[in-house]
């Protein structure tokens, strides 16, 4: 196995994909490394080694990548569609400081390889079908995502001249939306699958949704793009971006009805508020290159990974 006795780094390893990083690793054979800042991992393990860094802080990102094989970036800032049009700079120097710091610290311990994330949502130009990844550059992020969008690819640029410079392997990957266990749930931050089974657990009533409802995303559940990226880690760290997702599409209503099922909550009074801030109608990708290249297509279909994401929130939280 390729992960096997290897030391990877987690940036982000107490989060929600980091989590589910560090977990697969473990079942990989990995000997893990989490940096802890605000908050403590959600797993305890033997395999696991625990740092107390700042990531914005140089000499704890040196610190952090002392003796690591691989580093996997999954740390940074996200932002809710809603304060992604109200604020469209938040997030972004956030990010950029990260992914900076941990670069040049990789590069610095002499890191063999990189994954660090793009974005599949929030940096291609406006399509109403599956993007290729090669389209990334054809015309501007849409306007809602401008800033953050161009952020996302300057990053792409930065690994490309890490990599050049270094000679460190650097795996880029380009994710659709992500939900699972573990996510943020959080009114004020949270994307919209959490944030409907939320409030879908507390029964509200009427359940109104932001939107029309026909807005068309892909989601993956948050293990198929671990599974993903630990393949394109593996074979394909050449600072060549390679699309992440499901594969198939799904409208914001239909999303709405299962979640709604899933929580008990078929009755509820739905409405869409067209007025509430939103995003893009279409985000689609193509995913052809993942499977082709790294022999990935995703195993947790909407309607299982939807349920088993709203059975453990409902248990979590005590409703059921």
């Amino acid at each position: 196995m390729f992960y096997k006795d290897k030391k990877v780094l987690v940036t982000g390893g107490t989060g929600f994909v980091g989590t589910h990083f560090v977990q697969a690793l473990l079942d990989q054979g990995a000997k893990v490394r989490i940096p802890v800042h605000k908050r403590q991992p959600l797993i305890r393990h033997e395999n696991i080694e625990t740092v107390s860094a700042d990531l914005n802080n140089l000499a704890d990102c040196l610190k952090v990548c002392e003796g690591a094989d691989y580093v996997i970036h999954a740390a940074g800032a996200v932002a809710a569609a809603g304060v992604t049009v109200t604020n469209p700079m938040s997030a972004i120097a956030a990010n950029l400081i990260l992914t900076v710091r941990v670069l040049e610290a990789a590069w610095s311990k002499g890191v063999k390889r990189t994954l660090i994330f793009s974005s599949g949502t929030t940096a291609y130009p406006d399509a109403d079908y599956p993007v290729k990844e090669e389209e990334m550059w054809n015309a501007p992020p849409p306007a809602v995502y401008f800033g953050y969008g161009w952020m996302r690819r300057y990053l792409e640029l930065l690994g490309e001249f890490v990599a050049s410079k270094s000679g460190m392997g650097i795996a880029i990957c380009r994710p659709t939306a992500v939900y699972g266990r573990y996510d943020d749930f959080d009114p004020k931050t949270s994307h919209v699958i959490p944030a409907l089974i939320r409030r879908a657990a507390e029964k509200e009533n009427p359940f109104v949704v932001w939107g029309t409802g026909n807005e068309i995303r892909d989601f993956l559940h948050v293990t198929d793009l671990v599974r993903g990226c630990l393949l394109l880690l593996e074979k394909h760290a050449k600072c060549d971006p390679v699309n992440i997702g499901y594969g198939k599409t799904v409208t914001i209503k239909e999303i709405v009805e299962i979640i709604l099922k899933a929580a008990g909550h078929e009755d509820a009074d739905v409405r869409f508020d067209a007025s509430k801030p939103t995003t893009i109608p279409v985000r689609m990708v193509n995913t052809d290159k993942a499977k082709e290249l790294l022999g990935f297509i995703h195993h947790v279909s909407l309607a299982d990974g939807l349920k088993d994401t709203v059975d453990w929130y409902l248990t979590v939280k005590g409703n059921r």
